[in-house]
């Protein structure tokens, strides 16, 4: 713990490296667009929820809710932004722990600027630092031999889990606290972080709001450490520490602490193309390729998805709930139905929102001739990397395969900044007029020179609201 937070301490007190310093704001513009599109989805019901919850709490406003421009108490505005973030799955994520750090600490990170009145170099510094302690805390919990993080293999939600002591950190620095304080923040905010994954396998819509309650969490954890409220300084290690009660012990020291402020989990943290579950994205691009190719779904008699073995318990079952799912929320973590998808069309970078606006009768119908398998050279390269192969059948007997073995986004085709843009521009333009999505985009790109970052979060406010 003392480590981390000297880690986290000199993140805000010394300089960054370029590299990381440069990387920040795009993950911040990223979560922007996403909070955007997420205000302007009229299907979705959690982020309306959680606003209409945090109003009835009142307090005193020194945060803003994106979209709407509700100016609340800063862990209210994390919660309704963390919600944001997340509701669309479409935030970044980081290989092999496959969490979402930027959904939690971002929002966070901006509720305490706002609040604090820190500009962009030190909110910039601060979610470097937050994200850098949430990955590294998803490594430790990644078992090499199991190809798997240990979270996930117990149905616990390790992005909302780790995501929380991430997103104290990042409030932490900006609240002014020395490395002691924020290690107590840390300390406190270890006894709040929660999620289960079950909402993946069988719908709600509880599942959005997680990284919403982590932001919340870390934003109060760093407030209520301010006030001198202390954690356990063994808070991961102990004996009823984060590692034992979540992992039963079992992590890697030497992922958590080898470099650290040296080799950056940051970096390696990838954006994603398209709006649905990262474990579909390989059968996304396998169907995108065929259809390019030529490939008539007409044609199609049934279609066999090969994936890791792993994420069969996400996108393939239960089956019958896979095959026709309930929601278009359900359908992004759905293999047969994302496959469907892609194969029958798309916008946007090969899928987009408005794919998900409802649930298509011909996708469903082609989505119930998609049988999921698990593949052994895609279990061997996860979650290094997402891999699959699909493999269709037409009604004339031929067969068609296309296989990849890292998904586009990942680790071995990452996005262009072009690429980035556009779906900024794509989501952002879901609530704002262009020209205020372009405001923004220049905002976020000088953020490392901006004196507050009230400017930035005033750009978010969507025509009638605030």
């Amino acid at each position: 713990m003392r480590r981390l937070a000297e880690f986290a301490a000199a993140c805000r007190d010394g300089d960054l490296p370029a590299e990381v310093r440069d990387d920040v704001p795009g993950r911040v513009l990223d979560v922007l667009g996403n909070c955007l599109a997420a205000y302007a989805d009229r299907q979705g019901d959690a982020a309306p929820a959680v606003l209409r919850a945090v109003r009835r709490w009142a307090g005193n406003g020194e945060a803003t809710a994106i979209g709407s421009g509700d100016l609340l108490p800063a862990p209210s505005a994390a919660l309704v932004n963390g919600t944001l973030a997340h509701a669309l799955d479409f935030d970044d994520t980081h290989l092999p722990s496959v969490l979402h750090p930027s959904a939690a600490v971002v929002p966070a990170a901006l509720a305490a600027a706002q609040s604090a009145g820190a500009g962009g170099a030190e909110l910039i510094a601060a979610v470097a630092a937050g994200v850098e302690v949430c990955g590294r805390l998803g490594m430790a919990s990644y078992l090499p031999q199991a190809r798997n993080s240990l979270f996930f293999e117990q149905g616990q939600h390790a992005t909302s889990i780790c995501g929380t002591l991430g997103a104290a950190v990042a409030a932490g620095l900006l609240f002014g606290l020395p490395a002691e304080g924020i290690a107590h923040a840390m300390g406190v905010a270890a006894s709040m972080g929660s999620g289960l994954l079950e909402a993946n396998r069988t719908g709600g819509t509880v599942k959005r709001v997680h990284c919403g309650w982590a932001a919340h969490a870390g934003v109060s954890a760093a407030v209520l450490a301010m006030e001198g409220v202390t954690g356990p300084p063994t808070v991961l290690e102990g004996r009823f520490g984060f590692f034992q009660a979540w992992l039963g012990g079992r992590y890697d020291e030497e992922a958590l602490l080898s470099g650290l402020g040296e080799r950056w989990e940051l970096l390696r943290t990838v954006y994603k193309p398209y709006p649905t579950n990262h474990f579909t994205h390989p059968a996304i691009d396998c169907a995108l390729a065929l259809r390019r190719g030529g490939l008539d779904p007409a044609r199609i008699a049934s279609v066999e998805l090969g994936v890791p073995e792993p994420v069969l318990r996400t996108i393939a079952e239960p089956p019958e709930e896979k095959a026709r799912p309930r929601t278009p929320y359900h359908a992004k973590f759905s293999g047969p139905y994302t496959v469907a998808a892609a194969l029958l069309g798309g916008g946007g970078l090969g899928l987009a929102l408005e794919d998900f606006a409802e649930l298509d009768p011909a996708r469903l119908e082609l989505a119930s001739r998609v049988r999921c398998v698990a593949d052994e050279r895609a279990s061997e390269i996860f979650p290094r990397a997402f891999a699959a192969v699909l493999r269709v059948r037409l009604l004339d007997g031929s067969a068609l395969e296309h296989r990849v073995d890292s998904s586009r986004g990942g680790p071995e085709h990452p996005l262009s900044a072009d690429e980035l843009e556009t779906k900024f521009r794509s989501n952002a333009g879901q609530a704002l007029p262009q020209g205020q999505v372009g405001e923004l985009a220049e905002a976020a790109r000088k953020l490392g020179t901006a004196r507050t970052v009230t400017d930035l979060l005033r750009r978010t406010v969507a025509a009638g609201d605030g």
